[in-house]
């Protein structure tokens, strides 16, 4: 084994006496001051040396040593005892639930070894730190690692909040009683608070939302000031970049009432995290970076008589010298091989543990497996104020699992054990189970008197009750909201004045925010383009937050709408990251749950920015049952000219369209995107639908209509007819759009109706999604109804016989196409598929083939292959509309 490049030091001691006496200078100091005083002396020292020129670039971590000293370590106020006892009990009925689930059906899958290296962890957490909410407190919130779901249903299971009958049914919700695979609260809405997954989720939706509990006291909607954040999370997790892209805030914005605690089994699926480094050192320079308080929780107490016997601090050299993946080969193996493979690699470490049988070695714990060292960290990351903290605490992935994968490669991918295994398992936590309890796999739950139980109900009832758990709506709603005809009299009215629907949009937002009542209960998110969506006249009505105000005078003070920060500001401009951004958006949206406050979220953002590039956060607020609105602004592929593919987008409905509880629109007008947003309001807040609304709107400016009479619940549904032309025309078509396109067909109209005697039918399309889920649930209701129960969708009323059906839209074909299945007639349908362009508008629409004169071909095309209408004229419109029949599809280019 081989010192790492980075720990290799820079030159020989010159002069070993002067050496030491620095060292016994910074100790005499430590020992008879503190250890804060230390470290203040040291970095006033290293500070001079910068200044003098001096290289102080040394290793930006410290020793591979526990943080707090054993001299520092308080008494553990538990019962170690029965805590142990406990955890091997929960450890077994873990593993005993993944194993019987594949045993019966091979393919369910879980993860025994995860949640078998963080047992001690979680278990110091449920038993002393761990807040519930309660009538009196709102209760600590707890970011669990998604692979450890299986100990705390084992936990639950002891608690008696889940039956034997539920956790042998893990991850077999179909058909009846099951346990989902990991935290869902929209699959166990009473259960998990917050999901975790995908991966890089649970840390950053952590940070935000320790976050968003201190935007709820600055504001006074909340009390969280003694409220704390928890999350436990995997070494190899710490990968992902949305799990770092957090880091600098929480520090910056001083959130110590956040505490990570990373899990460094140092394993992930495939192998080690950092073979051929050391992740823990790596995190720790990273979490010091970016301004953390770092602990790190690596031996156990076993080794602390090693450490006060080893002087010359061999074993820190030896630690240094030993990359993870040797690490990982010593844990998978027993104790003569750590002697001979470690120990005697020194003679000074070897001479350490002469006394020490082999056993004695095999059993040296990791620090994640010691419940005093973890209690020690978990007390010390409380008690810090100023800075959030890590933890970074060393384990085994799959510790206890022996052979069967213990440290081993395969430990993640373990979901089957021998009896061997098995029986050693049971052997090496003393659990009391008969070796035919064993074979069978059988739960064990001791009695409701035993001293287990007894504890385990005392601890949690201790620090207020069950955890996890998840509260339904808010105790009181959100106070009453002005009517449409106040904040949206404008929309509803436009009389032909021209805006756009994002100006429309953020009118509509300014004026609910001016009402006294309702206006405090928005939160207003935006990632640095509030500017370019027309809302800098927020900055000094609402005021940015801010938590430490603004401690600068703003370049534009003397402007009416001046850059103003607040401590109790309420707009949320988080600066160029639309995943915290949306991190916000989620937090605000489930305040109704975690905060007992009902909130009403709007993220307005650049359309291309969301579902495109934050999706899987998306995915994870609709799981977490979030209600609020997004709004997709610059929306479409040829609304934003000028900008690239890289800003134009086509496809973000698409993606709305898949999930279930998400309400996607795509208003074309001011009057539409007001029907649509009172209705949302209506469905979130008054009847407490756990939905949310995705709306896109555009930056065109264009005439606004007032509403017609009676469109409300058609707009709602999806489709209105909104006008048509030549009544008693012979030869007719329906044309739908949406969006600003919507414009390109009433312009087709007007042309086949002047050049050809066409009639057409203009219906605007609010939402392709919400028409194709209404056909598909009226199908399927038909599918199995009687002849005479049959029903009607909403297209089949609207769009009855058989006159041809062409859609516009500013998004790709399959957008509109989720309704051709439920059309009795062939369906046209121009989008804008392939990568957008910098054009402006007319360039791009007619590159596209959505502009006016394709969609007026179109509809000739649809009646030429009918019959009704002849190939001259056919022609002749290609002619006149400018249309190059020879040009390759823009999707092709």
């Amino acid at each position: 084994m081989t010192r790492q490049p980075s720990q290799i030091l820079p030159s020989a001691d010159i002069d070993p006496a002067e050496t030491a006496e620095w060292v016994e200078s910074i100790e005499s100091l430590t020992r008879n001051a503190s250890p804060e005083r230390a470290n203040f002396v040291l970095n006033r020292v290293l500070d001079h040396a910068r200044l003098i020129g001096v290289t102080t670039s040394g290793l930006p971590y410290s020793a591979y040593r526990n943080t707090i000293p054993l001299a520092q370590q308080p008494a553990y106020p538990g019962d170690l005892a029965v805590e142990e006892r406990i955890t091997s009990i929960i450890r077994w009925n873990a593993l005993a639930m993944v194993v019987r689930a594949n045993r019966a059906y091979g393919e369910l899958g879980g993860h025994i070894a995860s949640y078998a290296s963080a047992a001690e962890i979680f278990e110091v957490g449920f038993n002393h730190f761990f807040r519930a909410q309660s009538e009196t407190f709102g209760g600590d919130l707890v970011y669990f690692q998604p692979h450890s779901a299986p100990g705390i249903y084992a936990r639950a299971f002891l608690e008696g909040r889940l039956s034997e009958e539920d956790i042998a049914n893990y991850r077999q919700e179909v058909p009846g009683k099951g346990l989902c695979s990991y935290p869902h609260p929209w699959l166990m809405k009473d259960f998990w608070q917050v999901p975790t997954g995908s991966m890089g989720i649970g840390p950053l939706s952590a940070v935000y939302q320790a976050r968003f509990m201190r935007y709820l006291q600055a504001r006074g909607l909340a009390e969280t000031q003694e409220r704390h954040v928890w999350g436990v999370f995997g070494d190899g997790e710490m990968d992902e970049p949305e799990s770092i892209a957090g880091l600098t805030l929480a520090a910056r914005e001083n959130l110590d009432n956040l505490t990570f605690i990373v899990n460094c089994n140092l394993q992930r699926l495939d192998g080690p995290v950092r073979g051929n480094g050391q992740i823990i050192q790596e995190l720790e320079s990273l979490f010091i970076g970016a301004g953390w308080n770092v602990i790190k929780v690596l031996w156990g107490s076993e080794w602390d008589s090693l450490f006060a016997a080893d002087k010359n601090h061999v074993l820190l050299r030896r630690f240094a010298e030993t990359v993870d993946g040797a690490y990982q080969d010593l844990g998978s193996k027993a104790g003569d091989y750590n002697r001979a493979r470690f120990f005697d690699l020194d003679p000074e470490s070897a001479a350490l543990v002469r006394h020490m049988s082999d056993d004695d070695i095999h059993k040296l714990k990791r620090g994640g497996h010691d419940l005093k060292k973890l209690h020690a960290a978990f007390a010390a990351a409380k008690a810090h104020k100023g800075r959030p903290t890590v933890i970074l605490t060393k384990t085994k992935k799959g510790y206890g699992m022996g052979g069967a994968g213990e440290s081993r490669m395969t430990a993640h991918q373990a979901k089957k054990l021998d009896i061997e295994a098995l029986l050693a398992f049971r052997d090496r936590f003393d659990l009391p189970l008969t070796d035919k309890a064993v074979e069978g796999l059988e739960f064990y739950k001791p009695a409701e008197d035993s001293d287990e139980i007894r504890y385990l109900k005392g601890r949690r009832a201790a620090l207020g009750g069950p955890l996890p758990t998840r509260a339904g709506n808010a105790t009181s709603s959100a106070p009453a909201r002005p009517e449409p005809a106040k904040y949206a009299g404008f929309a509803l009215g436009a009389d032909g004045k021209e805006m756009s629907t994002t100006m429309a949009a953020v009118r509509i937002l300014g004026n609910l925010l001016k009402d006294k009542a309702f206006g405090p209960r928005i939160v207003p998110i935006v990632a640095d383009e509030a500017r370019t969506f027309g809302m800098d006249n927020l900055f000094r009505q609402i005021g940015i937050y801010a938590p430490q105000g603004q401690l600068y005078d703003p370049e534009d003070k003397g402007s009416m709408m001046f850059y103003k920060e607040a401590v109790n500001g309420q707009l949320l401009e988080e600066g160029i990251t639309e995943a915290g951004a949306l991190s916000s958006w989620t937090a605000a949206g489930t305040a109704y749950s975690v905060h007992d406050t009902e909130l009403l979220p709007v993220y307005i953002y650049y359309s291309m920015f969301g579902f495109q590039r934050v999706g899987d956060l998306i995915w994870a607020a609709a799981d977490q049952r979030t209600r609020g609105f997004l709004l997709g602004a610059t929306a479409g592929r040829t609304t934003l000219s000028g900008e690239g593919l890289q800003h134009q987008d086509g496809a973000s409905h698409m993606a709305a369209a898949a999930i279930p509880n998400c309400r996607a629109y795509d208003p074309a007008f001011a009057y539409e995107l007001a029907v649509i947003m009172e209705y949302g309001m209506t469905r979130m807040l008054d009847e407490k639908r756990d939905e949310f609304f995705y709306l896109t709107v555009m930056n065109e400016n264009y005439a606004q209509p007032t509403m017609p009479e009676g469109v409300e619940e058609d707009i709602i549904r999806g489709l209105y007819k909104l006008r048509a032309t030549l009544p008693n025309a012979d030869k007719r078509v329906r044309l739908i759009g949406s969006g600003t396109i919507l414009l390109e067909v009433i312009a087709a109209a007007e042309i086949l109706e002047a050049d050809y005697g066409i009639a057409a039918d203009v219906f605007s399309a609010t939402s392709y999604t919400e028409l194709a889920r209404d056909a598909m649930a009226t199908e399927r209701q038909n599918r199995f109804a009687g002849p005479k129960d049959r029903s009607r969708s909403h297209l089949e009323t609207l769009l009855p016989g058989d006159r041809p059906v062409i859609a516009a839209s500013d998004y790709v074909r399959n957008f509109a196409a989720q309704i051709a299945p439920f059309l009795p007639v062939p369906m046209t349908i121009l989008g804008t598929d392939g990568f957008g362009r910098s054009a402006n508008r007319k360039a791009l629409r007619r590159f596209f083939e959505v502009d006016r004169q394709h969609i007026a071909f179109a509809a000739i095309r649809s009646l030429a292959e009918r019959g009704e209408v002849g190939e001259d004229v056919l022609s002749k419109a290609l002619s006149d509309l400018g249309i190059e029949p020879g040009a390759e599809a823009p999707w092709t280019l």
